[in-house]
């Protein structure tokens, strides 16, 4: 990410804005007047520029109209000490962001300036997944390996297997092996072998003569011959039928195959790339795959994880998929709440990434605005959780301190007041008109916050409110670093927050001590 610049004649504004934003985990640059940032826009532009509107030698005023013209989708907020009309006016039809007042809660300041930064980062993104559509996409350890070994195989001329279940991938993984290959310029040919019946695979798999069977009135060229020079792709191979499982390896073997009623010999230069959602080694058990064929095939094995290994990648996949079925429809491209993000990740998947991509192409569709909720999700997925898994009672929730750890870590208010512990968990009791929950073994979380509150306001402590809310923060956050093994942004996504949000507030809550 870029850094954010702040133009101010005003050190001591440069100065809190520069340490506010530092804290919140931003990069910040300052200028002390517009000149300085003319000079600056010859080598680099900000991700959001914040301005005050009346400086010395030039205006912000000034300042954003030049920006728009060259940089359009640059987020800029404008600051001013004089709160009149026409100065908003005059910022908002410029094109600003938004108009922030001096003197202006710095808090409320770094939330809209972060606000800024995400909406420039979806736009960015927007426009990168426009220009050059990636081949594959995935940021989870799993698809990285996955990377990696494509990397590695892909000078090579190696037979590879490829498994994974259906709508993981395969095809894709194949087609990527293909284009990084030294055969990238001779043809990739797929076929699936459990789509074609029978009696007609062996004449696709290798051509066949003329009046080799009733109704070949020409000679025709199969899926090999097509292929040569470059990849040909055999998806599903474990459905092939046993007979042709014999051809096949012979080809593997010594790189010869005869086309159907052919005598004489093709020499076959292909790379053959396989693919398999089922279980080799137990239908080469059952024989129903030849064994000498699969340790031919089983040189190089690829596999793919579904989805649900790499739930991390689902916001990505999301963002990637509804940016293209929009660009396909011609309308815009809708976004996710974050609710209804947390709903998806927290969804099995059984389909995998091709179930991903038609349900976005279905909420393209068929979503009423372009913020898609949980509510517009397709009638046949209203099973899906509404929110993420509860944790059970039974278990302590990983990264939540126990009660003597709780009292341990968290100073009390008052050197003679001890906090009790806000025990987390799942069901929610009965609570009677007075508040008390239905019984002290049953007693549910809101409840224990609402007796934890009493015991506090009658013991005289003030600013509760704050109390709470940062204990409560805290345990929600340690589960969730607990759960993703300290990773923040993983954390942030599950949490339904920015991961500038969660640096900051991990600062402010002293865990990264």
């Amino acid at each position: 990410m870029k850094p954010i610049w702040v133009v101010d004649d005003d050190q001591s504004i440069r100065f809190v804005l520069e340490k506010a934003l530092e804290k919140a985990g931003l990069p910040v640059r300052t200028f002390a007047n517009t000149r300085d940032v003319q000079e600056a826009l010859a080598d680099d532009t900000p991700q959001v520029l914040v301005s005050d509107i009346r400086m010395p030698g030039g205006s912000g005023i000034e300042l954003l109209q030049d920006l728009k013209r060259r940089h359009p989708e640059l987020p800029v907020i404008i600051m001013t000490a004089y709160s009149d009309l026409d100065s908003a006016v005059s910022a908002f039809q410029s094109g600003a962001f938004e108009y922030l007042s001096k003197p202006f809660d710095l808090d409320k300041a770094v939330d809209l300036i972060q606000r800024a930064v995400d909406e420039s980062l979806r736009e960015q993104g927007a426009d990168e997944a426009h220009l050059e559509p990636p081949e594959l996409l995935g940021q989870a350890p799993a698809m990285q390996d996955v990377f990696r070994a494509i990397g590695r195989l892909s000078p090579s001329q190696v037979t590879v297997l490829i498994t994974g279940e259906s709508g993981t991938g395969k095809e894709l993984v194949a087609q990527a092996l293909h284009r990084h290959s030294p055969r990238a310029n001779g043809p990739f040919v797929a076929i699936n072998t459990a789509a074609i019946p029978r009696d007609l695979l062996e004449s696709e798999l290798f051509g066949h003569e003329r009046g080799a069977f009733t109704g070949a009135q020409t000679s025709r060229r199969g899926r090999f011959e097509q292929a040569e020079g470059g990849t040909l792709f055999l998806d599903e191979i474990g459905d092939m039928p046993y007979e042709l499982q014999t051809r096949l390896l012979r080809v593997l073997s010594d790189g010869h195959f005869y086309r159907v009623g052919g005598h004489n010999p093709i020499k076959a230069h292909v790379r053959v790339i396989a693919a398999t959602h089922q279980n080799l080694e137990q239908r080469v058990r059952e024989g129903l795959f030849r064994e000498d064929l699969y340790h031919r095939l089983n040189v190089i094995r690829l596999r793919l994880p579904p989805l649900r290994e790499r739930r991390e990648d689902i916001v990505l996949l999301v963002r990637h998929f509804l940016q293209k079925s929009a660009s396909e429809l011609g309308v815009d491209a809708k976004r996710l709440s974050d609710a209804a993000l947390a709903v998806l990740q927290h969804y099995p998947f059984p389909g995998n990434v091709r179930e991903l991509e038609n349900l976005c192409h279905w909420l393209t569709v068929m979503a009423p605005g372009l913020t898609v909720d949980v509510k517009d999700r397709p009638p046949e997925l209203h099973q899906m959780p509404g929110h993420a898994p509860r944790v059970s009672l039974q278990q302590p929730m990983q990264g939540v301190p126990s009660r003597e750890a709780a009292a341990q870590t968290d100073a009390p208010a008052s050197a003679d007041l001890k906090q009790p512990a806000i025990p987390l968990q799942v069901a929610t009791p009965e609570i009677d008109a007075a508040g008390s929950p239905g019984g002290p073994s049953q007693e549910g979380w809101e409840a224990a916050v609402a007796r934890v509150a009493r015991e506090l306001l009658q013991a005289g402590q003030t600013e509760v409110m704050d109390q709470l809310t940062q204990r409560f923060e805290r345990a929600v956050i340690q589960a969730a670093l607990g759960v993703t093994h300290g990773r923040r942004i993983e954390a942030a996504v599950k949490l339904g927050i920015g991961r500038n949000t969660i640096t900051r507030k991990i600062q402010d809550l002293g865990l990264d001590d």
